[in-house]
């Protein structure tokens, strides 16, 4: 049996496994398991060590292990060392290799290229800078930079090649990163965006997946901008580790139903 997981603390409200059960349930992958692994911190490289020897594959890395994964690792990708966090590791021949899927994840959910578009980001945070850096590389012609910290902000835009900003400027697509709408918060008291602003965007990504679309993501539809949910967005970055760990094609029909049966 091939053994694949996500380590995290805490980890039991990932929707990881279902997602990787559906794949592998509609691909006949029956020698195929995806778990959870819970782990706190100070026990996470002993873990990982010793994952291979117990018929581990790889693994999904989540909070709080990202920059513990990178700093492990004994190959890590060009793209996880740029953006400073991994969240896939791959064992093999004795070694852990690390990649950062999130980045590539986002380009895949995206309804358009970003080639030559302005984008705006909301939030200086881990996910904020794998924005960044995703928008960069796929050839964004400016990334701009909004958080409620302006120091964090021009910290990340320093290191990454974008621009802070204290207000929204024009762009054709904006992500937002911020914990804001995980809970029952109202995006638009906490964020410097007008409902009647959105329809200027020609896409808006919100990273929040618990309970459903968010009031952000709504608005913006009733505004006529394309969308992309968190839930989109696991599944576009799990697909990558799918594809990874087992060298087939992901079936992504089947990634998302598991993600919406196990957001109830």
């Amino acid at each position: 049996m091939d053994r694949l997981g996500v380590l995290g603390w805490p980890v039991r409200h990932s929707r990881s496994p279902a997602m990787f059960r559906a794949a592998f349930g509609a691909l006949g992958m029956s020698d195929w398991h995806y778990g959870l692994l819970p782990v706190p911190p100070e026990l996470f490289e002993e873990t990982v060590r010793a994952l291979p020897g117990a018929g581990f594959t790889g693994a999904n890395v989540t909070m709080p292990h990202k920059h513990a994964a990178l700093a492990l690792a004994d190959e890590p990708t060009e793209r996880a060392r740029a953006i400073g966090a991994a969240n896939t590791l791959t064992f093999a021949d004795g070694r852990i290799l690390a990649d950062n899927t999130d980045a590539r994840g986002l380009i895949d959910a995206l309804p358009f290229a970003v080639a030559g578009r302005r984008a705006l980001v909301l939030g200086a945070g881990g996910t904020a800078r794998a924005v960044v850096w995703a928008l960069r590389d796929a050839g964004a012609a400016e990334v701009m930079v909004w958080n409620r910290t302006p120091e964090r902000a021009e910290r990340l835009c320093d290191e990454l090649g974008s621009r802070a900003v204290a207000r929204p400027e024009p762009a054709d697509l904006l992500v937002q990163t911020t914990s804001v709408g995980h809970g029952d918060e109202d995006h638009f008291e906490h964020l410097p965006l007008e409902r009647d602003g959105l329809g200027s965007y020609a896409c808006v990504v919100d990273y929040v997946y618990a309970g459903g679309r968010s009031a952000l993501l709504d608005a913006a539809s009733a505004a006529g901008a394309a969308v992309v949910d968190g839930q989109e967005l696991l599944v576009r970055q799990g697909a990558l580790g799918f594809e990874r760990w087992t060298g087939i094609a992901p079936p992504l029909d089947a990634m998302r139903a598991g993600v919406r049966g196990a957001a109830g």
